[in-house]
């Protein structure tokens, strides 16, 4: 049920280990919000093109936008943000004269208008 995508500035591709992110990333949350591990679904897309600020060039960025099912509390959702936060700044290694700003936005999907189906297919035999 989590969907997840990550935002970031094509300047941090480097400095980045986004497979290192989701995968510490899913057990974590997963814990806090109780949800499987195998419901959570992480996305990145590098942006070659946008401005920040004054449009300088030492100016990146990485946003983690978290959707979970409706229903939790406030508070919850804040320690979410605080932990994803927190997680990220440990998988982005610094860039010399590069200021990284990192968000996160917790928001809810509509329970009721929120659809899923796994598809499996069994082994050759």
């Amino acid at each position: 049920m989590p969907q997840i995508t990550v935002e970031y500035s094509q300047e941090v591709t480097e400095a980045f280990d986004r497979r290192a992110f989701a995968l510490a990333l899913h057990p974590m949350a997963s814990a806090l919000i109780d949800s499987a591990v195998s419901s959570f679904k992480t996305r990145f897309y590098a942006i070659d093109d946008a401005v920040l600020g004054d449009g300088a060039p030492s100016h990146a960025m990485v946003h983690v936008d978290f959707r979970l099912l409706s229903g939790r509390p406030e508070a919850l959702k804040l320690q979410l943000g605080k932990a994803v936060l927190a997680l990220a700044r440990d998988h982005i290694r610094p860039v010399p004269g590069l200021d990284i700003q990192l968000t996160v936005e917790v928001r809810d999907l509509d329970r009721p208008n929120y659809h899923k189906a796994v598809l499996a297919i069994p082994p050759a035999t």
